[in-house]
């Protein structure tokens, strides 16, 4: 008897750990999405800006706001997902998974220090509006030093591939463990951990988790992630280029 409890609670987290990775990748799609509509207000606002419209490139911004909201929101979700299809162990009792969930959200959001105001999304968004009319002048506030903004980067935690040496922007087919959240190459970690057998450490100096293949995957995020990391690389590269939103003569003419 205790041997067939003891398989129906493995069975059990194993069901719970495979609907978890599901509802995460579903989640990650989402935040991909969300990320691409801002990226699309921003052009956007900055056509609306060239006419003039600034109310509605006000209203629009609002709209910015809402979406960087419910993103933050969905990444406290994945991250609940996350810990507990990992932690979750079958009892007697009936388990309350509305009261597990939202647990595990007020955790996350209790050790978050990110707001919606800051993000670098929101940031992005005003700095283009702003140089359609500006181009070459600091934006208001720019000075202050207190301002933390919320970065791409602070999803990624490794900027370099592991095993290949490689920055992450310049992989070919980027993977990322959904354990620890490091990225590599996929060929080079998939053979890495064919050759380690049920050993599998992290390549990652310090780091403790063991990698299982089907746990190392390209989220949908990720690509998105990275694409803003490289926007930003070639942003801090050229310091000096100032992108010009002014009509030429031709263009107003036509």
């Amino acid at each position: 008897m205790a041997s067939t409890s003891a398989t129906r609670s493995g069975g059990g987290a194993g069901r719970i750990r495979s609907a978890a990775t599901t509802l995460f990748s579903d989640n990650q799609s989402l935040l991909a999405e969300i990320r691409k509509v801002v990226m699309m207000m921003k052009d956007v606002g900055v056509d609306l800006e060239r006419e003039n419209e600034s109310q509605m490139v006000k209203e629009l911004e609002d709209g910015v706001l809402q979406l960087l909201a419910a993103s933050e929101d969905c990444t406290h979700l994945s991250t609940a997902i996350q810990s507990v299809g990992n932690g979750y162990q079958p009892r007697e009792e009936a388990t309350d998974f509305k009261k597990l969930f939202d647990d595990e959200i007020a955790k996350s959001k209790a050790n978050s220090s990110s707001v919606p105001q800051n993000h670098m999304l929101l940031r992005q968004f005003r700095e283009a509006v702003w140089r359609v009319h500006h181009a070459g002048q600091p934006m208001p506030g720019e000075e202050q030093e207190d301002l933390v903004m919320t970065s791409t980067q602070s999803n990624i935690l490794n900027v370099n591939c592991p095993l290949t040496g490689k920055p992450i922007t310049e992989l070919e087919n980027p993977v990322r463990s959904l354990d620890c959240r490091h990225i590599y190459e996929q060929n080079a970690i998939m053979q890495y951990i064919r050759s380690k057998h049920a050993h599998s450490q992290c390549p990652v100096a310090g780091c403790p988790k063991i990698l299982v293949a089907e746990r190392v995957v390209c989220d949908p995020l990720l690509l998105v992630e990275i694409e803003e990391m490289s926007l930003l690389n070639k942003q801090s590269a050229r310091p000096d280029v100032v992108e010009d939103f002014t009509a030429t003569d031709d263009e107003e003419s036509g």
